[in-house]
């Protein structure tokens, strides 16, 4: 296996600035103290844990959210919400909201320069919400905190956890400063590289890919590229994947063997310009960032006291929008499984839907990546033969959706 230890910030936890120094334990101004101890700590305070935090809410179950940032990231990072993912969120009172925010797209395209390869339409989807909606992170973020703060709970931050110790009534979880909070069970959302996970000695399995990725919101000056579709662009020197976001901006994320650790709009522009000829010109960024993508996950998702979700679990190529979707689903599943007294079942339900997530964007990966000649002129004459199959493309959009798990 290759070093999975990244050059840049993970996939689908890209936050641009380096990554922060240990913080000191304590809470935002006016949130309510730490208590000696509660049924579940959740460590991580993600589009993950905040789901989390909601389902179990909703069940009445006590928790506390910790996370070691003092406020939430005001980066996009993952952009996409899949139709599974509404639905699973509907019931926490928040879908209708995220849906007023973000932008509808109705179609993914496969694209290798101009050339439409493969089209797959997401309005026949057999759910109520037949589309993709885009919608910067922070924002889906933001939702998720509103309705808890309405529900009566609050994030304590910052509140970084340095130890777990598991014993059979339960887990002790230690802060910086030496502050102790006593919990039943402990749910790692604190991502890729989670202190939690890493604390149970549960494994992290898989590779990191060659190449890293150049990463961007952008404006862009361009006809080339439609606000209602999502583009995956194939070129012999790698993919690239073109998202509309609302309020006029573009999701830019590249595969570059040399990717800068601060692009800037002329590194964006070179990328478009070798892989989109003479269809898109970068006006501005708002954010930037590179990163390395890994397709990982956890060897198991419990650990006696201790639960792992999100990217704590699992990590994956950014082809087709799949990481936090898969663990906003994990949280909704977990929540109902500590209700219900179902602990038993939960790795045996979500950790094979995250093999087959990885093994799907691995697919869509390494074809959006063939180097070679023959390769890809195998892949583009084929693509277009099965999309004439209306059947594969609707199994090929609920595949994407999540509705097929």
């Amino acid at each position: 296996m290759k070093d999975p230890r990244p050059a840049g910030p993970p996939a689908e936890t890209a936050t641009g600035p380096a990554e922060k120094a240990p913080v000191a334990k304590g809470t935002v101004p006016g949130s309510p103290p730490l208590p000696g101890s509660t049924h579940v700590a959740i460590v991580g305070a993600g589009p993950t844990g905040l789901t989390l935090a909601l389902q179990l809410a909703r069940a009445g179950v006590d928790f506390v959210v910790l996370d070691r940032e003092l406020a939430g990231h005001n980066c996009s990072r993952a952009t996409a919400i899949h139709a599974r993912t509404l639905e699973v969120l509907q019931p926490l009172g928040v879908t209708e909201e995220l849906i007023a925010r973000g932008l509808r797209v109705d179609n993914f395209v496969i694209r290798d320069g101009r050339r439409r390869l493969l089209e797959v339409p997401l309005a026949d989807l057999p759910t109520e919400y037949p589309f993709m909606l885009m919608i910067p992170q922070h924002e889906t973020e933001g939702v998720l905190s509103a309705r808890l703060a309405a529900l009566g709970h609050t994030v304590r931050r910052p509140c970084e956890v340095t130890r777990v110790n598991q014993d059979q009534g339960g887990a002790t979880l230690t802060l910086v400063g030496g502050e102790t909070l006593r919990a039943r069970y402990v749910v790692g959302a604190d991502g890729m590289q989670s202190r939690v996970r890493t604390q149970a000695g549960i494994g992290f399995s898989g590779a990191s890919y060659s190449q890293q990725f150049i990463l961007a919101d952008a404006t862009l000056d361009t006809l080339a590229v439609s606000h209602h579709e999502l583009n995956l662009f194939f070129a012999s020197s790698g993919m690239t994947v073109v998202a509309p976001l609302p309020g006029g901006h573009f999701r830019i994320a590249g595969s570059s063997d040399r990717a800068p650790e601060e692009p800037t709009v002329d590194d964006i522009q070179a990328l478009l310009d070798e892989r989109l000829p003479d269809a898109a010109r970068v006006l501005t960024t708002r954010w930037t960032s590179r990163f390395r993508v890994h397709s990982l996950v956890a060897d198991r998702y419990r650990e006696n006291r201790i639960l792992l979700a999100g990217d704590a679990a699992h990590v994956h190529s950014p082809a087709g929008g799949q990481g936090m979707n898969t663990g906003i689903q994990d949280a909704c599943l977990l929540g109902s499984c500590l209700a219900d007294n179902a602990l038993s079942a939960y790795n045996g339900l979500r950790r094979p839907v995250a093999l087959r997530v990885a093994a799907f964007t691995d697919r869509l990966t390494r074809m959006a990546t063939l180097r070679t000649t023959p390769g890809r002129g195998i892949r583009n004459g084929v693509l277009p033969v099965l999309g004439r199959s209306t059947a594969l493309r609707r199994r090929a959009a609920r595949e994407l959706a999540e509705l097929a798990y």
